[in-house]
């Protein structure tokens, strides 16, 4: 079985999805559509930047959505996936290509989705820090003993794969919980450069801006199985999906899980779709006797 998987935040830069604007005309089309749709230059901030426009929420998010689905729509060699998945805001390309959410709406989403993320983090001032080397359970433990000592919140936010976690909150919080991760031997214990402490309570007000937005989209039932980062479990329902892609702002991703969870469903092979490789990375860190691969970019070009 094959499972197709969409990447998240963090894998954007300039010039992507340049080279299927070249080689497709639909591609181009696509992007088009996205810039006039949006009412701002996304096609030419992701050919060209600035790097630091390309790497606002509001830009991010629409950018990578935009391109993990011209490279799906765009691979005439892909084989049918019985599973989908996506890495936080990848999870709107998986249930925009499982017919849940159309083109049009998912973008939107994804745009006000950025949009809101910035505000929160602007109201609500916090950051995120890679954590490897810990297991689960004890980096839990150590962010409620921060917490609970120091009214900082910080919780685990990527629980990305086995000994790498990404972890959220208050500054003092995140920053307290690497200083004694560091003590306790961890690897590495490093500060992201984000614009906020995404997927932890610090983005309850971009999940409330996006409950209204979603309460008013067309949701349908998903044609492939979309497992949620929320649950790890594949979510069908339309009120499910609504209410799972509210939780996920303020709920860990919880990719590790997912990608087990889809090998238990059947899945023995991974094929991502859009900018990057981190997620490749990721389930080969996570399964070891699975096929993982990538469109990045159109197929007689990366060769």
């Amino acid at each position: 079985m094959i499972a197709h998987v969409f990447p998240g935040q963090g894998s954007q830069y300039v010039g992507m999805a340049k080279e299927f604007a070249e080689a497709f005309p639909a591609a181009k089309a696509k992007m088009q559509e996205a810039d006039e749709l949006l009412h701002v230059h996304l096609s030419r901030t992701m050919f060209e930047g600035p790097e630091e426009v390309l790497r606002q929420t509001d830009y991010t998010q629409p950018a990578i959505f935009l391109h993990s689905i011209i490279a799906i729509e765009c691979d005439e060699e892909r084989n049918s996936a019985q599973a989908l998945a996506g890495h936080s805001l990848g999870e709107y390309t998986a249930l925009c290509v499982a017919g849940a959410i159309t083109f049009r709406d998912a973008l939107t989403l994804v745009h006000t989705r950025g949009l809101l993320m910035a505000e929160a983090g602007r109201r609500s001032t916090g950051t995120m820090a890679a954590i490897i080397g810990m297991d689960e359970q004890k980096l839990s433990a150590l962010c409620k003993d921060v917490e609970a000592n120091h009214d900082s919140i910080v919780r685990p936010a990527n629980l990305n794969s086995p000994g790498q976690i990404v972890i959220s909150g208050a500054t003092f919080g995140v920053q307290e919980v690497m200083r004694r991760a560091k003590l306790e031997g961890v690897r590495i214990a490093k500060e992201l450069p984000v614009s906020g402490a995404f997927h932890s309570p610090l983005m309850q007000y971009a999940a409330d801006g996006l409950s209204e937005r979603l309460a008013s989209t067309n949701i349908l039932q998903p044609s492939v199985p979309v497992f949620s980062n929320v649950t790890a479990e594949p979510v069908e329902s339309p009120s499910d999906i609504r209410r799972l892609l509210i939780e996920q702002l303020t709920a860990p991703v919880r990719w590790e899980q997912s990608v087990k969870n889809m090998y238990e469903f059947g899945v023995r092979e991974f094929v991502e779709y859009g900018p990057g490789k981190v997620l490749q990375g990721l389930i080969s860190r996570t399964l070891n006797d699975v096929k993982t691969s990538g469109v990045e970019k159109p197929k007689q070009v990366a060769a």
